[in-house]
């Protein structure tokens, strides 16, 4: 179909549309939710402040040394027990991929096994583990009882870094599998060993996608730090659990953990924007600035 003649120079072009009013949509189901959203947000606040909550208790208890301690051992749980799932996540990551069937093998019994289980599970194994093996060490050399080395710190540790590591092993091997065969290629036709070509060309470029499911992977390991507290670790919230037990202000206590735990969690969210910002440079396709030559021209 061909465009109508103008029947003149000064003819209007049939097809231009400056001459319309412009209409902005209403919008009227984004207005009624935005409403519901804040009467609803206004009552719990209301239900907050007008409850049976003593609020000077809260803050009393915001900075108890039993407080601010089960904060210290949460964090430090927190990175302890990622350090180790990042390792172990890694070493299996690798081992599935592996042409070995039998380190294949056990890497796929292990992430089958830890990730089928509950955590809450592994926690009580690892802390009751002296009743299947009342002493453990090296024999003829080292000897312990079972009992004195499992203590509710080692019994989380295990518990937690183990469990995260076979989550952070899925994790790593989708990382690996995102760079590029034909790099591996490659680096093997100059020589390179597959650990080096690993280390050196595979990990650094995979860093992008792994990060942002590993950040999040540190911020429910956070959160997973409070199941401790049924085999005794002294985090936050078995702390908190502690003090109202003894004063019976339950949701005063809870609410401080509850504040406490956001806090730990914005700061690692913050940490964790700049450092995936930071690896997704090298996916970024920028415009190149056009060179001097090109702009004399």
């Amino acid at each position: 179909m061909t465009a109508p003649a103008l029947s003149g120079p000064g003819a209007a072009n049939p097809y231009e549309i400056a001459h319309l009013t412009h209409v902005r949509p209403k919008h009227y189901g984004r207005w009624l939710a935005a409403a519901v959203v804040l009467v609803a947000f206004a009552a719990i606040l209301r239900a907050f402040a007008q409850g049976q909550i003593a609020w000077p208790v809260v803050g009393q208890f915001l900075t108890a040394p039993a407080i601010l301690s089960g904060l210290v051992n949460t964090v430090a749980m927190t990175v302890w027990a990622m350090a180790l799932g990042i390792a172990l996540g890694v070493l299996f990551a690798v081992m599935v991929m592996s042409p070995n069937p039998v380190l294949r093998g056990l890497a796929q019994f292990y992430i089958w096994f830890f990730r089928g289980t509950p955590l809450l599970l592994q926690l009580l194994l690892w802390f009751n583990l002296a009743l299947v093996f009342p002493r453990i060490g090296i024999p003829g050399l080292l000897d312990w009882r079972t009992v004195d080395v499992m203590t509710p710190f080692v019994a989380t540790l295990l518990g937690l870094g183990i469990n995260q590591g076979a989550y952070t092993a899925e994790v790593v091997r989708g990382g690996i599998l995102s760079v590029d065969p034909g790099q591996t290629e490659a680096a093997k036709t100059i020589g390179m060993t597959r650990l080096t070509t690993l280390r050196r060309i595979v990990l650094p470029q995979a860093m992008r996608v792994i990060i942002p499911p590993i950040g999040n992977e540190v911020i429910s390991m956070v959160k997973l730090t409070s199941v401790a507290s049924v085999i005794q670790y002294a985090e936050i919230l078995r702390n908190a659990q502690t003090i109202y037990f003894a004063n019976a202000r339950v949701i005063e206590l809870l609410i401080v953990a509850a504040i406490w735990y956001l806090a730990v969690v914005t700061v690692l969210s913050i940490g964790q924007f700049f450092l995936e910002k930071r690896y997704a440079r090298g996916g970024v396709t920028r415009a190149r600035p056009a060179s001097n030559r090109s702009a004399s021209a």
